[in-house]
């Protein structure tokens, strides 16, 4: 599927990297996860592209992105996705996150409701305790760069077997998780470190869906049904994948897409 890929600015002096198909089909807007680019959505793009106006960022400090000097909060997160959207002339999207991306999708959901037809919730959670974690590994990539992290993520983001079967695009992935700026990461570190959206989950009152990696040790199905339970009306999936399960689970993941847009 072919996009337009431009650069967007958020606040002055900030831009964005922003990949949009076009079209006037309805718009999905997605959010890659920490250390990820919108490269993470190709399965998604190549599945669901006949189906939707797919628009993709990569996070700011992400990819293509800028980090600007402003603090780095999920507030800031939420509001970029807002100017992308304003900048775009897009009104409503259906809105799917993964990880990070999930819950800049939650914040969304509180703050922003009106712009978002359904929203989707993938291998995330409304928290992400305990602090210290991110607060030492923001540390970590702010002395020794991104490779170190390389390995360990990889096997996080995916199973074993997927790792075997797949050499090609765990390859790529890694890649963008060594391209990113340690500047970047550390920030959005420090947004996990700080953020708890759990108690204001009951104001989202828009179509949610929550997707689960049944071998997720990042964020456990049990995270998703916290989510779940704490959004009325909220309906969860759990697929056979790890932390990535828009890469490790794609057609799965693309047909759970498809049956919430139209219901």
């Amino acid at each position: 599927m072919s996009a337009k890929l431009q650069r967007i600015e958020v606040e002055p002096g900030v831009q964005l990297a922003v990949s949009d198909s076009g079209g006037d089909k309805p718009v999905l807007l997605t959010s890659n996860s920490l250390a990820a680019d919108l490269s993470m959505w190709d399965e998604l793009a190549d599945g669901l592209g006949d189906r939707f106006r797919l628009v993709r960022y990569d996070t700011r400090g992400h990819g293509g992105s800028d980090i600007g000097s402003s603090a780095v909060t999920i507030e800031r997160l939420g509001r970029d996705v807002i100017a992308i959207m304003d900048a775009l002339g897009i009104k409503q999207a259906t809105f799917c996150g993964l990880s990070l991306g999930g819950l800049t999708g939650m914040w969304l959901g509180v703050h922003h409701g009106d712009r978002f037809e359904r929203l989707v919730f993938a291998n995330t959670a409304a928290n992400f305790p305990p602090a210290k974690m991110w607060q030492d590994r923001a540390a970590q990539v702010r002395s020794g760069g991104m490779q170190p992290l390389v390995q360990p993520t990889l096997e996080r983001w995916f199973t074993a077997p997927f790792r075997q079967s797949h050499p090609e695009r765990v390859a790529a992935v890694g890649a963008s998780i060594t391209a990113t700026p340690a500047v970047g990461y550390a920030a959005c570190c420090e947004v996990l470190a700080q953020t708890d959206l759990l108690p204001q989950l009951g104001k989202i009152d828009r179509p949610v869906l929550v997707i689960s990696g049944a071998h997720d040790a990042s964020t456990p199905p049990a995270r998703g049904e916290e989510i779940a339970t704490a959004i009325r009306g909220a309906k969860m999936t759990t697929l056979e994948a790890a932390h990535v399960s828009a890469i490790e689970a794609a057609d799965a993941f693309t047909e759970e897409i498809k049956a919430f847009a139209s219901r």
